[in-house]
């Protein structure tokens, strides 16, 4: 009622006793609630636009004092009449009328959300790399006032949607109307209700009705409310919430369960559907039927110690960015460092190591070894409670039997060489799960450790991890190789990357 408190204000001015009349006849319809998602339509946000001239009725904020690091006013003024170096100012109608004359370089343009506007794009460059490959775009601006131009060119376009908007965690993390919410704010809910509900309402239009989907993670801070939003917004949709676990270490909070995961929501319109797959994002490395069919290479229990099997002790060369093995090693005798040994150069040196981090041995010799790696057999995943970053998995001998009968069958091989195994009589294709825990989503390790591989001096904050946004998208652009996907809250570029490598693994042109 924020909105309507501002016009009854506004009326009072004018008409004192109409204004009286109408808020006595608004006050009993305030009490009635409906059901459902209540907050606050808070008045339309505003950008300021810096660089822009200023003209007779213009709508400008006051700048503060030059060098000054206060707040300043931010009540939005409108130009009366400009002078020479200066402009004659008031306050719009609703506030009390208050006039000043100030200088025009001290004012600044400001747009509000309710005014017209007509955003245009200007070429700031272009990154090629030619033989015909798909291009993407990067739009800089304010996010709402882009998705409006983008409904001229791309209303009922886009395949799928990625979000990772803000938490609204109280932090210094987000600002609305030029101004951070702090987590004191009494309106803080309603304030993030009211931005979302906006660029949601012109994402719907962007998307293909018959069929596409909007993906939007949140944490627990405003998962129930987004949820009651998401339901008001798209009632035609199917809408389910997934957890997905992002750190197996946990964000720890005093007297609080510590936090590991968080939620991403997908909307599903039309015909869309999570395709089904061999992996089901929670059992890793297990089979449909559950038997297990992949196992850690590293041996665990009783005897698990290089000095336990001298000849189990090697080093595992492989590619640090793909996790293709390159060769194996030969076990070094005790008394040597394994520090000592050298790896092929572009390669890392993986050996096996114990939960505690002491010198462990792996399960089999290296000529066992050579010849899974060789049908794809032995592979690397990604994990973060190991220095080199990666894990060894492999097949046991009764899987290899069970390769060797048609039991199970290798269904091809990834861009890194690891078989995709599927159990014949299981059948192969799984429903995701609801709950995601895999090792490729820790957030720590694949996105902000990736990132700071990329841009060691630039700090991003809480980056997604590029595997979790391809896997999410995966599931509804895989069949889809000229797919369109938008993300309009991006910061980093994860999910242009994940598209990306998506397109690098099937050969699409998805943008």
């Amino acid at each position: 009622m924020s909105r309507l408190t501002d016009l009854l204000r506004a009326t009072k001015q004018l008409d004192p006793q109409l204004g009286e009349d109408l808020e006595a006849e608004i006050r009993p319809l305030q009490e009635r609630l409906p059901f459902g998602l209540n907050f606050e339509r808070h008045a339309p946000e505003a950008v300021e636009l810096a660089g822009h001239k200023i003209r007779k009725g213009s709508k400008v904020r006051v700048l503060p004092r030059r060098g000054s690091t206060t707040r300043g006013d931010q009540r939005i003024w409108t130009v009366d009449a400009l002078h020479a170096g200066t402009a004659e100012i008031s306050t719009p109608n609703g506030e009390e009328i208050e006039s000043s004359t100030v200088s025009t370089d001290d004012l600044i343009l400001v747009a509000e959300f309710r005014d017209r506007i007509y955003p245009g794009l200007r070429p700031d460059g272009s990154i090629e790399r030619g033989g015909g490959k798909p291009f993407h775009t990067v739009i800089n601006g304010e996010n709402f006032h882009v998705l409006e131009q983008l409904t001229f060119t791309h209303e009922q376009s886009v395949d799928a949607i990625y979000i990772d908007p803000p938490y609204n965690s109280g932090a210094r993390d987000w600002k609305y109307n030029n101004d951070y919410v702090e987590g004191d704010d009494l309106y803080r809910h309603s304030k993030w209700l009211a931005f979302m509900e906006r660029r949601l309402k012109l994402a719907k239009r962007l998307l293909k009705p018959e069929d596409s989907v909007l993906i939007v993670t949140i944490d627990e801070k405003e998962v129930n409310r987004l949820g009651i939003l998401l339901e008001q917004t798209f009632p035609e949709a199917r809408i389910q919430q997934v957890a997905s676990v992002i750190s197996s270490q946990a964000s720890v909070r005093d007297g609080s369960f510590a936090r590991c995961d968080e939620t991403i929501f997908f909307v599903m319109l039309g015909l869309a559907s999570a395709a089904r797959t061999e992996d089901d994002m929670l059992n890793e490395g297990l089979s449909a039927t559950k038997s297990q069919l992949w196992f850690q290479y590293v041996r665990t229990g009783s005897g698990n110690l290089r000095a336990d099997r001298k000849g189990m002790f090697f080093p595992i060369f492989a590619h640090s960015d793909t996790g293709r093995i390159h060769s194996i090693g030969e076990p070094i005798p005790l008394d040597v460092d394994k520090d000592t040994v050298k790896p092929p150069p572009g390669t890392v040196a993986i050996w096996p190591e114990t939960s505690s981090g002491a010198e462990g041995r792996w399960r089999t010799g290296p000529e066992v070894a050579r010849s899974r790696a060789e049908q794809g057999l032995l592979r690397l995943a990604r994990t973060s409670r190991k220095r080199s970053g990666w894990s060894v998995m492999s097949v046991n001998s009764g899987t290899e039997k069970r390769i060797a009968t048609g039991e199970v069958s290798v269904e091809g091989y990834d861009e890194a060489g690891r078989a995709r195994l599927v159990e014949v009589s299981g059948g192969g294709l799984r429903n995701p799960k609801t709950v995601w825990n895999k090792t490729s989503h820790n957030a720590g390790w694949h996105g902000s450790k990736l990132l700071s591989g990329f841009l060691p001096d630039r700090k991003f904050p809480f980056p997604k991890s590029l595997y979790a946004v391809e896997d999410s998208l995966r599931f509804f652009v895989q069949d889809k190789p000229n797919a369109v996907v938008l993300d309009f809250f991006s910061g980093s570029g994860t999910t242009a990357h994940a598209i990306m490598r998506l397109n690098r693994q099937d050969g699409g042109r998805r943008q």
